[in-house]
């Protein structure tokens, strides 16, 4: 799983995800990509399960790029804590992701092997996306 080496703030933190995104917005690396349509939050387990899902369907012929990082941290107060015990501990980590932005880009397969496997892909994120072709 992606997680930072090192973090500015231990805790962060949910704040507002406004606008959409124009940075990341292009297909750069590969020739085919999946872009999101709506924001959210996207767990470095949900990138790797997708990122796997689309390996083992190309039977790791072709490059995949992953387009985001997961370097915001998510608390979680254990269970039966009352309220007033502070913020709870580091659980996990996530990229936040805006409308318009590329998540994952896929090179070296055919148009229909790789849209299966970004469809694959992306079943396994919590945000609705769209398969692109770079022209």
């Amino acid at each position: 799983m992606l997680i930072p080496k090192k973090v500015k703030h231990r805790k962060h933190f949910r704040g507002k995800m406004p606008g959409i995104d124009y940075r990341g917005s292009e297909v750069s690396f590969g020739k085919f990509a999946i872009k999101t349509l709506e924001r959210g939050w996207v767990s470095s387990r949900q990138i790797e399960a997708a990122r796997r899902a689309m390996t083992r369907y190309c039977k790791r012929g072709g490059k995949i790029w992953a387009r985001i990082f997961p370097d915001r941290v998510i608390t979680k107060t254990a269970d039966e804590v009352g309220m007033g015990g502070g913020k709870g501990a580091p659980d996990h980590f996530v990229a936040t992701v805006k409308p318009g932005r590329i998540i994952f880009e896929m090179d070296g397969v055919n148009e229909a092997t790789a849209k299966q496997a970004m469809k694959l892909g992306a079943s396994k994120l919590p945000v609705k996306t769209v398969f692109l072709v770079k022209e």
